[in-house]
């Protein structure tokens, strides 16, 4: 139990970071670094001539599916939601997730892309899932 314990608190925390694209920007600093979670900027969106604000709403609608993807999936693994869940929440949340970090690129948030990647493969390709849950 422990071990899917583990899994899904790290599912969670995942998912939840991404509600950093939520929060305020925090202040900037004098030769602090620039805050890498804005979603009224996306390099792809401003190329197809989004307005910031489509843009801002894309980012918002994609940040909720990836937490709701991440946190279904979390419950499945401890046996709260149906094990049949588990390999469709974790390939919505982690394609929403890819989505956003996609769009709304900065190079910080590479290793988000890398677990992303590392969870479809688990998903989809290993079909993994945590010992015990039935899918």
């Amino acid at each position: 139990m422990i071990t899917k314990l583990v899994i899904a608190g790290l599912l969670l925390a995942h998912g939840l970071i991404h509600a950093s694209y939520l929060a305020p920007r925090p202040p900037a600093t004098a030769g602090g670094p620039a805050w890498p979670f804005e979603l009224d900027r996306s390099w792809l969106l401003t190329s197809l001539g989004t307005s910031p604000e489509l843009a801002r709403t894309l980012g918002v609608a994609l940040v909720a599916v990836t937490i709701a993807g991440f946190a279904l999936a979390a419950l499945a693994a401890v046996g709260i939601a149906p094990a049949g869940l588990w390999s469709a929440a974790l390939t919505l949340g982690a394609v929403a997730s890819l989505g956003v970090l996609v769009l709304y690129f900065h190079p910080w948030l590479v290793l988000g892309v890398a677990i992303d990647l590392v969870v479809l493969w688990a998903a989809l390709v290993a079909r993994w899932a945590p010992e015990g849950l039935a899918i």
